[in-house]
């Protein structure tokens, strides 16, 4: 008997059916999925789950060591743990089949900010929502033409020392030549980056978790992929520099240990530099601490007011008390309702936009969201997530 909940899927919802063209239907089809089980999808799911082996074996009524087993592919699950492990990770019963294009990036090739503050299970989350991402991308560039991948130094799949290793101001200034921006601000940074084909979002994950991730890049993929995190949209600003910051990775790191103190302050150098040209904003910069003028000019940049402080601390205009009394006074202004942050949504050039045009010029010529999560195999919210659209449907709430 085939298990009811199976067909229970809305209307273009990938279910156990959608194999290929005259899959068989019920217990044969999951026979099918059992047969062709990829242990990485298994693997996957648990990590964007948060469960842990253990949990699994529970909830599937298994040993830990037979889920360790799944995962190594010494073995793979009967036909009703398929069902069971569909229902408890929210996926499709045939998205744990294999016969389809799967993105693949280790935790090590992915720059976290500081590997001490997140979690390795976040970290194996966050990398897992980047593979799948990864698979939306290349489902979408089947159909539409992405700009291409201008950064330089940088070749798909051959991961090579970066030119500009430990030059963060020669990798800016290398940037800034080949994109064509000149010596004056970036307005609209975000779109620059997408335009010179590097996939920017949003990671999708709950404000407790994005505070601990901060943002991530990885340059181990057919495209740089530079993640953000919402918490940091509420300030413009920082938003820019955070991402400044992630290409600076890019240039500089593709081939090192991510959470390294000292790639950490190259990155923030090379952010610094390309965001304000040190010829250019250097002689701009005032003499003396004035914080209003440094906001003027922050505006003008698109830089805090912080990042200017550290410059001019930086070409020494202010002594080290002057810069910690600087931070001190700016804080203190901060607390009291002055130099408001300005929330990135105001700013529509630096919202990542590349994959949702790129899904509706799709759409225009043909492509649903549930095609689209049917061939990824992929449920629709999930897609929906990772094409950045919000959930519109109405909240039902139980009292």
């Amino acid at each position: 008997m085939n298990p009811p909940h199976l067909f229970s899927l809305p209307d273009g919802e990938p279910g156990p059916g959608d194999l290929g063209p005259g899959a068989p239907d019920g217990t044969e089809l999951l026979s099918a999925i059992a047969a062709a089980f990829d242990p990485y999808r298994l693997r996957q799911a648990r990590y964007l789950a948060e469960l842990t082996k253990r949990a699994i074996a529970d909830a599937v009524g298994v040993s830990a060591a037979a889920v360790g087993q799944w995962e190594a592919g010494v073995t793979a699950p009967r036909p009703d743990h398929i069902t069971r492990l569909a229902t408890l990770l929210d996926v499709p019963p045939a998205f744990f089949a294999a016969g389809r294009r799967a993105v693949r990036l280790d935790a090590s090739h992915a720059h976290f900010r500081s590997l001490r503050s997140t979690p390795a299970a976040l970290r194996h989350k966050a990398v897992v929502f980047t593979e799948q991402l990864g698979e939306l991308a290349h489902a979408l560039e089947k159909r539409v033409q992405f700009p291409p991948v201008d950064l330089p130094g940088f070749a798909p799949g051959d991961v090579q020392p970066s030119p500009y290793s430990g030059d963060p101001a020669a990798a800016a200034a290398a940037v800034r030549q080949q994109w064509a921006l000149g010596d004056g601000p970036i307005p609209h940074l975000i779109h620059t980056l997408e335009r010179h084909g590097l996939i920017v979002t949003f990671l999708p994950f709950t404000e407790r978790e994005t505070k601990t991730i901060d943002a991530f890049s990885t340059s181990h993929l057919p495209r740089p992929i530079i993640v953000l995190t919402p918490d940091r949209s509420t300030d413009v600003y920082r938003h820019r520099f955070t991402a400044a910051h992630e290409l600076g990775h890019l240039m500089l790191h593709p081939d090192t240990a991510p959470g390294d103190p000292l790639q950490e302050k190259e990155a923030d150098r090379f952010a610094a530099e390309l965001l304000t040209p040190a010829e250019t904003i250097v002689p701009r910069l005032p003499a003396r601490l004035d914080l209003h003028l440094l906001e003027r000019l922050g505006q003008e940049w698109g830089v805090a007011v912080e990042s200017l402080i550290y410059r001019c601390h930086e070409v020494g205009s202010i002594s080290d008390a002057t810069y910690r009394r600087a931070f001190q006074r700016l804080n203190q202004m901060r607390n009291l309702g002055l130099f408001p942050p300005n929330d990135v949504h105001g700013f529509p050039g630096e919202l990542p936009t590349l994959l949702t045009k790129a899904f509706d010029l799709a759409q225009k010529h043909g492509l649903t969201t549930p095609a689209l999560a049917k061939e990824l195999k992929f449920t629709l919210p999930r897609v929906r997530q990772l094409l950045g659209q919000p959930d519109t449907r109405p909240q039902l709430r139980v009292l």
